[in-house]
Parts: structure tokens; C-alpha cells; sequence
């Protein structure tokens, strides 16, 4: 997902985020679903490639208090080169 024209595009950002800070974190999705009291296949959706699973701040405020993590990095742009070379 490269059309960032499309609103789905922050959908796309917010879940590859939320994947990597989970992994660094060393959580498992199970793991994440547990602690931040969200359904595991929500969080699931959330870090597909292929859904774009809608979420409020207010979800992503809160899976930022859980990853330990400044809210913010959620949505920071992915780096174009490294994720290309990922899929």
C-alpha cells in the first residue's frame, strides 16, 4: 500500500507501526490483545496488509500506554525502501 492519496493509507501506517513496536516490545499479538484488552482479532485486522481495519485515537492512545511507546510513532511515515523489501 502505496497510495497515500488514499485514506486507507493511515490505516496501512498505523497497523505496520503498531507490528513493529509490538514485535520490539517482544509481545505476541495474544500478548498484546490481553494486555490492552482488545479482541485478538482486531489487532489481527489492524496489522494485515490486506484489511484496513478502521480504529479510533482513542485505540491507538491506548495500545501506545501498552507498548510503552510516545503516541506519535504510531503514525509515523514508513520507510518506503525497507518495507518494500519486506513484502
Amino acid at each position: 500500500m502505496n497510495d497515500k492519496q488514499n485514506e486507507n493509507y493511515a490505516y496501512y501506517i498505523f497497523g505496520q507501526n503498531l507490528r513493529k513496536y509490538r514485535m520490539e516490545a517482544g509481545l505476541t499479538q495474544e500478548q498484546l490483545a490481553e494486555k490492552s484488552l482488545y479482541a485478538l482479532s482486531f489487532i489481527k485486522n489492524l496489522e494485515s496488509k490486506k484489511v484496513y481495519q478502521t480504529a479510533s485515537i482513542g485505540t491507538a492512545y491506548k495500545f501506545a500506554l501498552v507498548l510503552g511507546i510516545p503516541f506519535y510513532k504510531l503514525f509515523e511515515e514508513l520507510d518506503e525502501e525497507n518495507e518494500t523489501s519486506k513484502n
